[in-house]
């Protein structure tokens, strides 16, 4: 797993972050503070730990679940061959799009 560089915590500062206000050693607003992040962001992860353990303080992906709106995969590789043939952005717009084209 790639950590960001800018990242102020890490899933092990996580879980000793969560661990600490769980266990009473801090509160929310004082875990905040000495970790350098928000209240919310304690609160979340205290949540994620509460809720799946140590394996809920791993990064998750932001890629969508569903996307309904999707390219057709017909137009995409009909974008990919125009775009191989040095046509740009605009040109390809004006094409016609596979449905119209003759075969």
């Amino acid at each position: 797993m790639n950590i960001h560089k800018n990242a102020r915590l890490t899933p092990l500062r996580r879980e000793q972050m969560a661990l600490a206000v769980i266990e009473g050693h801090l509160t929310q607003a004082q875990a905040a503070q000495a970790y350098g992040v928000a209240a919310k962001i304690v609160a979340r992860w205290v949540e994620r730990f509460k809720a799946g353990g140590r394996e809920a303080m791993l990064d998750r992906s932001s890629r969508p679940h569903a996307m309904p709106r999707q390219t057709s995969q017909a137009l995409a590789e009909r974008i990919i061959t125009l775009r191989r043939q040095r046509l740009t952005g605009k040109h390809i717009a004006k094409s016609k799009p596979v449905y119209l084209q003759r075969r």
